[in-house]
């Protein structure tokens, strides 16, 4: 007796023929090309089409399909960014704890649009980066008695370390009154986190940033283990 195997498929040219006289006998054949698999589980009475993944698993240098060869590279993809972001992020983490850099919240909009209010700046302390005409830094303002009054983060439009540097908000009509000086300054801005300051504080954002990082790794290995 002779029968197709694979009747519903672009494989018309499989067969099988003859009878066995064990009831038990049972065969499972699995083609796979560029446009897929096809997979039958043969028996004496039947052809009953499967899937291979449901009685072996298949071994690594089996024909893919164009669309598993998409899921692989864009699976690639995501893993060599989800790296480098961690890799990324736990730099940052470790140069906040040397001191390197520093993060704080922007409460206000006066740097819009450039820096809004909920945005994390990235500061790196004058010691290490000296400020400069053009840059946006971070400095203490104070009042004429010399008491603190808060910390801004404006733009440097002139001057020095030495007298003192104009500086302004990008979205304020007028410069600040004060003029701050080197020592005022806690740090010069070189990257922007934008929203995350809405719901980090930048302490949690150093806690949260290894348990992320740790988070991405054990998923990566589940996935690698799939």
């Amino acid at each position: 007796m002779k029968r197709e195997v694979f009747p519903n498929s672009d494989l018309d040219q499989v067969w099988i023929e003859g009878d066995s006289s064990d009831p038990e006998l049972k065969v499972l054949l699995t083609i796979s090309n560029s446009l897929g698999e096809h997979t039958a589980l043969i028996t004496p009475s039947d052809i009953a089409q499967s899937k291979a993944k449901m009685f072996v698993q298949a071994p690594p240098e089996r024909i893919t399909t164009k669309a598993q060869q998409k899921q692989q590279r864009f699976a690639s993809i995501t893993t060599f960014i989800g790296y480098a972001l961690s890799a990324i992020l736990l730099s940052f983490s470790a140069l906040s704890v040397t001191g390197f850099v520093k993060a704080r919240v922007v409460l206000t909009g006066s740097m819009s649009p450039a820096i809004n209010s909920g945005d994390i700046v990235i500061l790196i302390p004058t010691q290490h980066r000296e400020p400069k005409i053009n840059d946006v830094v971070a400095y203490t303002g104070k009042r004429f008695d010399g008491s603190s009054v808060g910390t801004f983060t404006h733009r440097i439009l002139s001057g020095d370390a030495t007298s003192g540097f104009l500086v302004k908000g990008d979205a304020n009509l007028d410069p600040d009154v004060q003029r701050p000086k080197l020592a005022d300054i806690s740090g010069v801005v070189v990257f922007t986190l934008p929203f995350i300051g809405q719901f980090l504080t930048p302490r949690a954002l150093m806690i949260f940033v290894p348990l992320i990082f740790g988070l991405w790794l054990v998923l990566d290995a589940f996935r690698k283990e799939r």
